[in-house]
């Protein structure tokens, strides 16, 4: 019987490897998976969208996109408020659910749309706006949930491998667009998205149960914070972002990120304009899965390694650092495959080190900020810099005439400053992080003094 006792006690096999692999603690393994297997669904119904998006931009000139990415802005001046407003009014266990369900069932309704009126170029523009203002939406509730469920120590260890499940959705999404997208029709595919984006609704509830039988403090006040409005009103995020200049800097590193996107998206677009429209869903599928195989691998077994290693300082900046030279090398040798390979290695350098950094930005922030400011970081701010960024590319090109190439070079520029901003805002977190725990030290030593 001693015996049966001791091997309940050590933990088995699996355990031992998830922990020596990623620095999993076995009482947090479970709501881990949960959180792996709700971003696995979720990304893996957005890589199956993005790729049919990504395929109708070789439909329209540098300036209709770059009016798309004005209306994709202006759309999220309206949902965050209205959001927000639900916020306030909604407890967030039952509005979390209702979110991932009407994007679910707007899916289902393009996907009517498209059997009724299949050659319609408005409907393809209402899609690319839509999906645009799904992806980043939808998203940044998953990373404001986690962000309330783990505490920041926790953050370091985990989001890593959480982050790898949001990779392993967006290697099966991909690869399901690419086998299926010109056998079926890419639009076909829709049906299979909305089943998997309304998928979280279930994981969003077993997570919830999980922490509210965790004994530890931060759970118990995460539970609280989930189940009553959070009050305030509709455009309180807006002021929260601007009144915080630690805030502030954390939505200039994602306008800086958002033009060396721009720069690389508007290049690809325009070397597919005479592809037809499934096989261009197939190319761009076929970079996701390429981006994301190697960012999955990265986030299992690097991720949190580089954090420990680097700190947050080094982790946020790794990647601009990097960006500088991949656009230099741009500028000197403007070809598709150069392109294509800086395209990869940057967008699995950002899903792998970089977004996880950013999430951890937000664990020492209060709960408001996490869902509102957050949100208004992530949407509004995110789209206004691909706003502006793809209207500066297009007055480069069409308006000053820049080649490839001097917009290459003035993407390194901005690479540079991405660093500077990255290295600024590590250093931020770094101090507020120890001012907290010296100030928690401080209630607790006031705490164990005698009466």
């Amino acid at each position: 019987m001693a015996k049966n006792d001791n091997s309940i006690d050590r933990p088995g096999a699996f355990v031992r490897v998830i922990q020596i692999a990623t620095k999993i603690e076995p009482h947090e393994l479970k709501a881990v998976m949960v959180s792996f297997i709700y971003v696995f669904s979720l990304m893996c119904g957005y890589y199956i969208l993005r790729p049919i998006r990504d395929s109708l931009s070789s439909e329209f000139s540098d300036a209709e996109l770059s009016t798309l990415y004005t209306a994709t802005f202006f759309m999220m001046l309206i949902v965050v408020p209205a959001y927000g407003y639900a916020c306030t009014k909604i407890r967030l266990s039952r509005l979390l659910p209702w979110v991932y369900g009407f994007f679910s069932l707007n899916i289902m309704a393009f996907f009517l749309f498209v059997q009724i009126v299949p050659d319609s170029q408005w409907l393809g523009r209402v899609f690319y706006v839509w999906a645009s203002v799904f992806n980043l939406f939808v998203i940044s509730v998953f990373w404001s949930f986690m962000a309330d469920m783990y505490s920041k120590d926790q953050a370091r260890r985990l989001f890593g491998f959480i982050a790898a499940g949001a990779s392993g959705g967006a290697i099966v999404g991909p690869a399901i667009t690419v086998f299926l997208a010109e056998q079926v029709g890419s639009f076909n595919l829709l049906p299979i998205s909305a089943v998997l984006i309304a998928v979280p609704i279930i994981f969003i509830r077993m997570l919830i149960k999980i922490r509210e039988n965790d004994p530890a403090a931060h759970a118990n006040r995460a539970i609280q914070n989930l189940e009553r409005p959070m009050g305030g009103n509709p455009f309180s995020g807006f002021a929260l972002f601007f009144k915080s200049p630690y805030l502030l800097g954390i939505g200039l590193f994602i306008i800086v990120y958002t033009f060396m996107n721009t720069v690389v998206y508007f290049q690809l677009k325009n070397m597919m304009v005479d592809v037809d429209p499934d096989t261009r869903t197939q190319i761009w599928a076929g970079i996701d899965l390429a981006v994301n195989i190697l960012a999955g691998a990265t986030q299992l077994f690097g991720t949190s390694r580089l954090t420990a290693r680097f700190g947050l300082v080094g982790t946020l900046a790794i990647i601009p650092l990097l960006m500088i030279g991949g656009f230099m090398t741009l500028a000197l040798i403007p070809l598709l495959p150069v392109l294509i390979g800086l395209q990869i290695a940057r967008r699995a350098g950002n899903y792998a080190i970089t977004r996880p950094g950013r999430e951890m930005l937000f664990t020492i922030v209060d709960p408001e900020s996490k869902y509102k400011a957050k949100n208004v970081i992530d949407t509004v701010v995110y789209r206004g810099g691909d706003m502006t960024s793809a209207w500066m590319i297009t007055g480069l090109s069409q308006g000053l005439g820049y080649g490839f190439a001097g917009i290459a070079a003035v993407a390194a520029a901005a690479a540079a400053l991405w660093s500077l901003v990255a290295v600024s805002l590590g250093r931020s977190y770094d101090r507020r992080n120890a001012a907290h725990d010296d100030q928690v030290a401080a209630t607790m030593s006031k705490a164990n003094e005698p009466a």
